[in-house]
């Protein structure tokens, strides 16, 4: 039976136009295992494989931050169709299907890189060259053990129950189906074994390439975020599309988040000395922090992987793709809520820079956007130095790393567990807690706001367990926007179906309202600045404003407000016209943006469904159909997929 995975006959690859140095593979193409985990050098180049699983645009080059991030009240894409594509690709609103092929395609390279990382363990395990007291050696087991586990966890927390395996297909019986296996299985086995691996591995800043390879400080944040996702809710294959629920042994497996975000934090390695926009500028840039926010980038090759700053920033137009200006075009796809950027407190500093509020013409003169969405301006190509940009004739293929992890989701992370192991912040890890949540808070405010919204605001957020993990159910929204965290920890919460159906009506009402109709919560839209107010000015080139410092730049005149003063010489932009007239009905794209949820249009079910009693959001992806018709049965998919 055809493999479903590689074997090592396949790993060793010849990347190109690689910058990253340790990133280089030159090995032939053949399997000699005595040779190959009998010699450093080579054991380097298999585990180099490992990495090379990631940077492929069907996985974290791409479809993971962007085809896969699903709709919610932070990351958002507009769908104008009432019945799903015949692609199967709209996965964002919960109407995808097995057949896509972008699911076949990140399903496949999610089991490479676990294939390649068991082969490079069982080799490097086997080999006579290993000891335990080599930490050159167990370092690099343990980042095959860690970049293992971030594969599986990805696909747990995406498919659910997945087939399960750690030894290399190679040693396996001919025709053997990897059998599925349930999740809290997987996660309580990838724990266990990160928790063993731990100790043999470097901090960051003690690696040649620091934050781009695995750390132990990333081990510890992987034990953390995956004891979250085993103790947090997650939705089952019972009755019809799935029932959610969270296992009764939830929190012991908080207390292991607990303490391993603790040793994270008390290794004292990390901080969150740059300003927030640095970090994704730095990023932008190809500058490598190893002490300060990044935990994990993983490390794309300029000119050769990775699509941050093509599909997140804002939309760059181009002639016959070619810009006027050396940053290239950009396709801006993965977007943001068009509410979100109101959510945050005015004086939010993560605001001006997460929300991008204008694109780029081809002839490179601002424009406002104005349609269902704003821009998630992390990463914008634009940011970078002039003398780092990619050129005129660039789109993709930035070279951008992402930060799979950050500091500031594992101070989160210890905040939301202590909060829950200790029924709020009163008791013997409550100050630590607050003082890791308030690290974050105040990196986000200047100085002269720090009395207010962050001391007065955390003292009374700590008041009782509820209004703590609100604050901080709040803050990684307005901290992790448009990086693809939000619906999974909506997941693991159990509030996605509020917060999708929230998400809609606020949508629908606003849409109503043009048309006057006002329905139920209207109210709280009655001032909503329909009517904003802008000009375009030259960059004042000031960086602490705009990174970039030669394009033309938007400044509105407020935009929280929609009243301008008389006398004042400013252009319009009218938002939220999503009001078809012609119909009398809101336009398809706020009827059916959500539609495999709560939709409106002739076959709406919003009405029928009970705010108080809402199912639950059918957020799992099925199983591809190439991998259940190669399993000869032994796969099957659930949640309503056909």
């Amino acid at each position: 039976m055809r493999k479903y995975i590689i074997i090592l006959s396949t790993i060793l690859i010849t990347l190109t136009s690689c910058e990253k140095d340790f990133l280089k593979v030159n090995s032939d193409s053949k399997y000699e295992g005595d040779y190959v985990f009998g010699n450093k050098d080579e054991i380097n180049r298999v585990l180099t494989a490992v990495y090379a699983s990631l940077m492929s645009n069907d996985s974290y080059g791409n479809a993971y931050f962007s085809t896969f991030a699903l709709n919610n009240d932070v990351e958002f894409t507009a769908f104008a169709g009432e019945l799903p594509n015949v692609n199967g690709e709209d996965f964002k609103a919960f109407d995808g299907a097995p057949h896509a092929p972008s699911i076949l395609r990140f399903w496949n390279k999610q089991y490479e890189g676990i294939e390649r990382a068991n082969i490079f363990i069982n080799g490097i395990q086997s080999s006579p060259v290993f000891s335990p007291s080599d930490m050159d050696l167990t370092q690099q087991l343990g980042e095959a053990r860690v970049l293992r586990a971030m594969f599986y966890h990805d696909l747990v927390v995406m498919f659910g129950d997945v087939p399960f395996n750690t030894e290399p297909s190679m040693n396996l019986q001919s025709g053997f189906v990897i059998p599925v296996t349930d999740r809290n299985e997987i996660l309580s086995f990838l724990i266990n074994d990160l928790k063993e691996t731990a100790s043999g591995m470097k901090y960051a800043a003690d690696l040649t390439h620091g934050v781009e390879r695995a750390s132990k400080e990333f081990c510890y944040g992987m034990i953390a975020r995956m004891a979250l996702t085993r103790g947090g809710y997650a939705l089952y294959p019972e009755g019809g599309k799935g029932a959610m629920k969270r296992m009764p042994d939830y929190k012991d497996y908080y207390r292991i988040a607990m303490q391993y975000a603790d040793s994270a934090i008390s290794s004292g390695k990390h901080s969150l000395n740059k300003a927030f926009r640095n970090v994704f500028i730095d990023q932008t840039n190809n500058i490598v922090n190893n002490n300060d926010d990044p935990i994990f980038e993983i490390p794309f090759l300029r000119n050769s992987s990775g699509n941050i700053g093509y599909v997140t920033g804002a939309a760059v137009g181009s002639f016959n793709d070619l810009t006027t200006h050396v940053w290239g075009a950009s396709n801006a796809g993965m977007r943001l809520n068009a509410f979100y950027h109101y959510s945050f407190d005015r004086n939010d500093l993560r605001q001006e820079y997460t929300v991008g509020k204008w694109s780029y013409d081809a002839n490179a003169i601002p424009q406002v956007l104005v349609d269902y969405t704003m821009y998630n301006n992390k990463w914008s190509k634009l940011w970078a130095d002039p003398s780092k940009a990619l050129g005129n004739q660039s789109s993709g293929a930035t070279g951008i790393n992402l930060p799979y992890m950050r500091y500031a989701d594992i101070l989160l992370m210890y905040a939301e567990a202590v909060n829950e192991v200790e029924e709020g912040v009163s008791g013997a890890n409550g100050a630590r807690a607050i003082e890791a949540f308030r690290q974050v808070r105040k990196r986000a405010f200047k100085d002269a706001d720090q009395a207010v919204k962050v001391n007065a605001y955390i003292q009374t957020a700590a008041a009782s367990k509820e209004t703590f993990f609100n604050a901080i159910a709040d803050e990684r929204k307005w901290e992790f926007g448009g990086e693809n965290l939000r619906w999974k920890d909506l997941v693991r919460w159990n509030l996605y179906s509020k917060v999708v159906y929230d998400s809609f009506k606020e949508y629908l009402i606003v849409a109503l309202m043009a048309g006057g109709d006002f329905i139920e919560g209207a109210e709280k839209y009655q001032n909503l600045p329909v009517n904003k107010f802008y000009k375009r000015v030259a960059n004042p080139g000031d960086r602490d404003i705009y990174p970039n410092t030669s394009l033309q730049v938007i400044e509105f005149y407020n935009p929280w407000e929609a009243v301008l003063n008389p006398g004042t010489e400013w252009l319009t932009a009218t938002y939220y016209d999503w009001y078809d007239v012609n119909t009398s009905m809101p336009k398809n794209q706020i009827a059916y943006s959500f539609r495999g949820y709560v939709k409106g249009g002739p076959s709406a079910n919003w009405e029928s469904l009970n705010p108080n009693s809402l199912p639950p959001v059918r957020y799992i992806l099925p199983f591809p159909d190439q991998a259940i018709q190669m399993s000869n049965g032994a796969y099957k998919n659930h949640y309503g997929y056909n």
